[in-house]
């Protein structure tokens, strides 16, 4: 046990060296690395598949508040609607005007066809500036593949 003591003591004493001859600068450059890893652009998916009113201004107030909180040009964010959930983005939606909002604020919906075929809805019954894919799910899936983080409010 003594042994271990003293090659212990002599390891620290070695780290302790080993650093204060690397100086201030370099330990700082050491240390610095992860905040720069943080300063890439946050990407989030968010999935709208219920039919409730109330869960879709959760998901409208979720993603104001991440734009607010990371700012426009700090993070990419997509809505994915599907099911019931589409019918947020017709045009006789009560929250047209915050899914106009949150257009502006630079977040990018996407409407699931199979549901929209399914429910027999057209692009004429939705509304302006959404995007259109084959399969909602599978467009989460993909997202997640390419690092988006995934919320479903």
């Amino acid at each position: 046990m003594r042994q271990f003591s003293h090659y212990a003591r002599t390891l620290v004493a070695a780290l302790a060296l080993l650093i204060s001859s690397l100086g201030p600068a370099s330990v700082m450059a050491q240390t610095s690395a992860p905040a720069k890893a943080l300063a890439q652009k946050s990407k989030v998916v968010f999935q709208v598949s219920d039919g409730e009113t109330r869960k879709w201004e959760l998901a409208l107030n979720n993603v104001k508040n991440v734009i607010k909180d990371l700012g426009k040009d700090n993070i990419e964010v997509e809505i994915v609607a599907y099911g019931p959930g589409i019918d947020m983005f017709k045009f006789e939606s009560p929250l047209a005007s915050r899914i106009e909002e949150v257009m502006k604020l630079g977040a990018h919906i996407v409407i699931c066809e199979n549901t929209m075929r399914a429910q027999k809805i057209t692009k004429s019954d939705m509304l302006d500036n959404l995007d259109y894919v084959e399969a909602g799910v599978s467009q989460l899936i993909r997202r997640q593949q390419q690092g988006y983080a995934y919320i479903k409010p």
